[in-house]
């Protein structure tokens, strides 16, 4: 069942006393789900949110806890008893702790700290030091190091004392007697493995780490691209300090494609999600890009103005120019979709520009010609042969001229260390439609006969 209904249920077999048809209900349905009704609940009644929440296991209301929106976890935790809260932040994951810490204002965190004990203050209070974008944001602390002296029989019963406590066991991190990282284990080679066989020997030595400082979507990318549960985190000195889990890769993924999703429609980072957004917000978010595009549109204006002679003595062009502008700003819009997203996959990089750019321009003749051929039949009938020819030509220039500019943008703003995803529709068709205007009515001037 969706959140809404299942809130609802919950709801109503709470306010019946019905303790076991509850601890029932939430029995068959995913620790996801579970947090997504507590969050609706929470929106009205944080109480209500944490008694319903109590109806779950402890080690379960963590793991449900860990699913529900940063922003209405703080909520909660500061609507808590201290011990409660405590008994639930302790089991959570390390790096949900720091997450939900992060969003807490002063005074909640204030709350927060006293009731748990030293070694979870301190790891939250370390994992929350680092800059919001980093690996060492997303980190987690839970995870599993072995030595290389251990045998694959000890390796093993080691892990599984510590399993209850770690994110994950499926790899383990070989580290030397300094925690240097040296290598990574899987589990299923401890099993295969001869029961006296050394770590040091199974150990795979050319573990790919990534630096606490690094951007968390480097960290991400290499997750997807070597296909791996997680990415040791190491320090200066080459000391392991947290891994990167694919199930925060996918989140950060996630969130770096609802960002560029945003900037390629030239809205701002919205700090809430639209259903949750004020209208202030979602006004503050839209507005400076419009108002900059607005002036941006004045110089397509400018450019029919400096053609009031042509325009005056052949009226039929007119009927052509939102045709013609249109198809430059779409063809530039498909050329910036291609390069920004190429961009962000590691695709294509700033030293491919040259080459991609002879590209598009091939590409960009080929479909302005079909373009041409598509429309020259209606200028003739709207304004004759010679018409035909201007539109046709006109279309053939501002379909490559508009995809060279859609092309162009991402790799300059990149070089400027921008976002490449500003380049986006709005944006390159508003730089498309100026440039489209001159080029059309140049053509037509350069080449119709004006009047005595």
């Amino acid at each position: 069942m969706n959140d809404t209904t299942l809130a609802a249920t919950a709801l109503a077999l709470s306010a019946r006393d019905e303790t076991l048809a509850l601890k029932d209900l939430f029995a068959y349905e995913h620790p996801a789900d579970i947090a997504g009704a507590i969050a609706e609940i929470a929106d009205d009644d944080p109480l209500k949110a944490w008694e319903l929440l109590e109806a779950l296991p402890l080690a379960r209301q963590a793991e449900t806890f860990g699913y529900i929106d940063h922003a209405v976890q703080a909520d909660l935790a500061f609507a808590a008893p201290r011990a409660k809260l405590a008994r639930i932040v302790t089991e959570m994951n390390a790096d949900e702790r720091a997450d939900m810490f992060n969003e807490m204002s002063d005074e909640q965190a204030e709350a927060l700290l006293p009731a748990l004990a030293q070694a979870e203050r301190e790891d939250i209070r370390r994992l929350a030091a680092y800059e919001a974008g980093t690996a060492g944001a997303i980190m987690t602390s839970d995870y599993a190091t072995l030595s290389p002296g251990l045998t694959a029989a000890e390796a093993i019963e080691k892990l599984r004392r510590e399993a209850p406590d770690k994110e994950t066991i499926y790899r383990a991190y070989v580290t030397d007697a300094g925690r240097k990282l040296v290598g990574a284990v899987r589990l299923q080679d401890l099993i295969l493995a001869p029961s006296r066989a050394l770590v040091g020997d199974l150990m795979e030595r050319n573990t790919r780490a990534v630096s606490a400082h690094e951007d968390q979507e480097q960290a991400a990318r290499q997750i997807a691209r070597y296909d791996i549960l997680a990415l040791p985190v190491v320090d200066e000195e080459g000391r392991i300090i947290g891994i990167v889990t694919h199930d925060d890769a996918i989140d950060v993924i996630q969130e770096e494609a609802t960002e560029d999703f945003h900037r390629v429609g030239t809205v701002s980072p919205l700090a809430a999600n639209v259903r949750d957004a004020g209208i202030f917000l979602l006004y503050r978010a839209r507005i400076v890009w419009l108002v900059v595009l607005v002036f941006g549109n004045i110089f397509s204006g400018a450019g029919i103005a400096a053609f009031e002679d042509t325009i005056a003595a052949y009226v039929a062009l007119v009927f052509f120019l939102p045709l013609l502008i249109d198809s430059g700003g779409n063809a530039g819009s498909q050329s910036a979709t291609l390069m920004v997203r190429a961009l962000a996959t590691g695709d294509v990089r700033m030293g491919d520009w040259g080459r991609m750019l002879g590209r598009e321009a091939l590409v960009a003749a080929m479909l302005g010609l079909s373009m041409a051929a598509a429309v020259s039949f209606i200028g003739v009938v709207r304004g004759g042969p010679e018409i035909a020819i201007v539109v046709a030509s006109a279309m053939v220039i501002i379909v490559i001229v508009g995809s060279l500019i859609g092309m162009t943008l991402p790799f300059v703003l990149t070089r400027f260390n921008l976002d490449p995803a500003t380049a986006s529709a709005p944006l390159v068709t508003s730089v498309a439609d100026a440039t489209g205007v001159i080029i059309y009515f140049a053509i037509a001037t350069a080449f119709l006969p004006l009047p005595g």
